[in-house]
């Protein structure tokens, strides 16, 4: 599940009960950026699951963590969909796998982690999202682009408390200080959205290698291009490393083709 370079792929997936189907298409790509020695990011993409976990770097064994996290989700993945229940799940025991690394150096490992999981409600499709730390999933449809996610972070919560802007907190000095994460003992306590599917739905997760990088607007941009997913992810990643590429980067994005009504 755990990959470096580039990954992509396209599928056709049935909805239970007969109620239609879904066409997605996916990529992810991943590089060590130009000042680190080793990648401490890990992704899995296979339906239903799509994440990307940023080892916490500076601390030990930061790989080992979002690996943990990643080898966890790809435990769930099956055939059909799953719940943010399972997703939960997962990431307890990843959690309990962070605690018992051995080796005393290992102490204080963590990771991030967010990504969307396919899930059904009644009978309709919904992506699952799910967040823990300052990870990002990103949205866009139709023209509109957001951020899913909210931060686990020092700076988020002081932009929510008006105690500064949201570009000030870019270049805010404990811009890499979260509040929550999977490891260090602590119960992970992640976030979700539930987004339902329609065609041309783009979903964007990234470590923060990336949306330290760039902007919301070239984000956007490159989003809104109209290219396929495997040339998005890759130019993205490109556009991180142009830009200085001091952290690891990683993007997986999907792309809902077509959301077929069942008989």
């Amino acid at each position: 599940m755990t990959q470096i370079g580039s990954s992509s792929a396209s599928s056709r997936l049935p909805l239970p009960s007969g109620h239609g189907a879904i066409t997605l298409a996916w990529a992810a790509a991943t590089d060590v950026g130009h000042r680190r020695q080793v990648n401490e990011d890990s992704f899995v993409v296979e339906p239903p699951i799509f994440a990307v976990a940023d080892g916490m770097g500076g601390h030990a064994a930061g790989d080992l963590a979002s690996e943990a996290v990643v080898r966890r989700l790809g435990d769930v993945i099956s055939d059909g969909f799953v719940t943010p229940a399972a997703i939960g799940l997962a990431l307890a025991q990843a959690a309990h796998d962070i605690a018992h690394l051995d080796g005393t150096a290992l102490v204080g490992a963590g990771t991030t982690v967010t990504g969307m999981a396919l899930t059904v409600s009644g009978d309709d499709p919904y992506f699952a999202v799910f967040n823990v730390g300052d990870s990002r999933v990103y949205r866009y449809l139709s023209g509109d682009f957001e951020q899913v996610t909210v931060d686990h972070s020092v700076v988020q919560e002081l932009v929510d408390a008006g105690a500064i802007t949201r570009g000030q907190a870019e270049n805010h000095p404990d811009s890499n200080v979260i509040t929550r994460a999977i490891g260090f003992n602590e119960p992970p306590m992640p976030d979700y959205w539930m987004l339902p599917l329609e065609p041309g739905l783009r979903l964007l997760a990234c470590s923060d290698g990336l949306s330290k990088e760039l902007s919301d607007e070239v984000i956007h941009q490159a989003l809104a291009a109209g290219r396929a997913a495997e040339e998005t992810a890759a130019e993205l990643v490109r556009a991180a490393l142009e830009s200085g590429g001091r952290d690891n980067v990683t993007v997986v994005l999907v792309d809902v083709l077509e959301v077929e009504p069942g008989a």
